[in-house]
């Protein structure tokens, strides 16, 4: 158990690097497209991609920031670490995505991140609140309501599904909310862009 704390900061520590690489500035740059930073919502996402470059670069962003933290979060789950010590490494790569020190701080709201993570750690919850959000963005053609209700959602599928990860849930959810305070202001005042 010593060992597994020992070995839990640097496995945060490369977690929030993981998560520090933005696929959105990957694939814009390989395509030869602008910074999406730049343009649009200004956020290094999927929904921003997608609204100014297509289904294409947007899935390839989603991709990339729904894999880039599994290799570390792989390494826990072999370590044995307990559910609240992969959920620290997990927050690792949610706040390397939001908070990238490379870029001033000004990361994306973490919403594909949180899949990937909890795709590992919680697979079924994953499952049920990508299946949530791709409906209700299907349905409202909107991102932001999508990423909201299936955040909100999580907590409540993990009481049935993972009920070890709760706490861990929780915390993403409380992430991917906070990051969505803009998004929650403009959708009241009905501003929000739609897919």
């Amino acid at each position: 158990m010593l060992a597994q704390v020992e070995l839990l900061l640097p496995l945060v520590a490369l977690g929030y690097l993981s998560g520090t690489w933005l696929g959105a500035l990957t694939v814009c740059r390989l395509a030869g497209v602008g910074d999406p930073r730049l343009v649009g919502s200004g956020n290094p996402g999927f929904s921003n991609v997608l609204r100014l470059h297509g289904r294409r670069l947007a899935l390839a962003t989603l991709l990339v920031d729904a894999l880039k933290g599994m290799p570390v979060l792989g390494l826990a789950l072999l370590m044995g670490l307990p559910p609240w010590g992969q959920g620290l490494v997990g927050l690792g790569v949610l706040l390397g995505h939001s908070y990238p020190v490379w870029y001033r701080f000004r990361g994306g709201k973490g919403v594909a991140s949180a899949f990937g993570v909890m795709l590992l750690l919680t697979p079924g919850v994953a499952l049920i609140c990508g299946l949530v959000w791709s409906l209700l963005a299907w349905r409202w053609r909107t991102a932001a309501i999508a990423s909201l209700a299936s955040a909100t959602l999580a907590p409540l599928a993990a009481f049935w599904l993972a009920p070890d990860y709760v706490v861990v849930v929780i915390v993403f959810t409380l992430l991917v909310l906070a990051r969505h305070l803009l998004n929650i202001r403009r959708l009241g005042r009905g501003e929000e862009p739609g897919l």
